[in-house]
C-alpha cells in the first residue's frame, strides 16, 4: 500500500527524466533516476528531498510551459493545448509530494518525533 502513496513521485521524476533526456542533459537524467529507488531508503531526510526536487520539478515544468508557449505565439501557432497538457503535468508534479504529508508515509520515513532512549523511565524506578 505503501508503494502506491509513492507512485506519483516515482511517476513525476520519471517524465522529468524524460524531459531532461530530449534536452540531453544526461546528468540530470541520472540524478532522477537515482531519485526513484531513493523513495525506498526508510530515513527522515528523504521527504524532504521528495518535496524538494517536485517543487524544482514544478518550476521546469512552469518554465518549459511558458518557454514553448511564447515560441508558438511568436509564430502564430495554436499554444492552448500545449498549454494545458504542460500545466496538467506541472500539477501532477507539485501535487505528487501531497503524500508525503500522509500519516502512512510519515510513519513509513520515521519523521514522527520519539523520545530518545535515556527519556525513557527505568523499570527499577530509578
Amino acid at each position: 500500500m505503501t508503494a502506491l502513496y509513492l507512485l506519483p513521485a516515482a511517476l513525476s521524476a520519471l517524465l522529468l527524466a524524460a524531459h531532461f533526456l530530449r534536452t540531453g542533459n544526461f546528468v540530470a537524467v541520472a540524478a532522477l533516476l537515482a531519485f526513484v529507488p531513493l523513495l525506498a531508503v526508510r530515513r527522515r531526510w528523504v521527504p524532504v528531498v521528495v518535496r524538494m526536487t517536485l517543487s524544482l520539478g514544478t518550476g521546469i515544468w512552469l518554465y518549459t510551459l511558458a518557454r514553448f508557449a511564447l515560441e508558438r505565439v511568436r509564430l502564430g501557432e495554436p499554444w492552448l493545448r500545449l498549454a494545458f497538457i504542460l500545466g496538467g503535468v506541472a500539477a501532477f508534479t507539485a501535487l505528487a509530494s501531497l503524500p508525503t504529508w500522509s500519516p502512512r508515509l510519515r510513519a513509513w520515513y520515521r519523521t514522527e518525533p520519539s523520545r530518545p532512549p535515556s527519556a525513557e523511565p527505568r523499570a527499577d524506578g530509578a
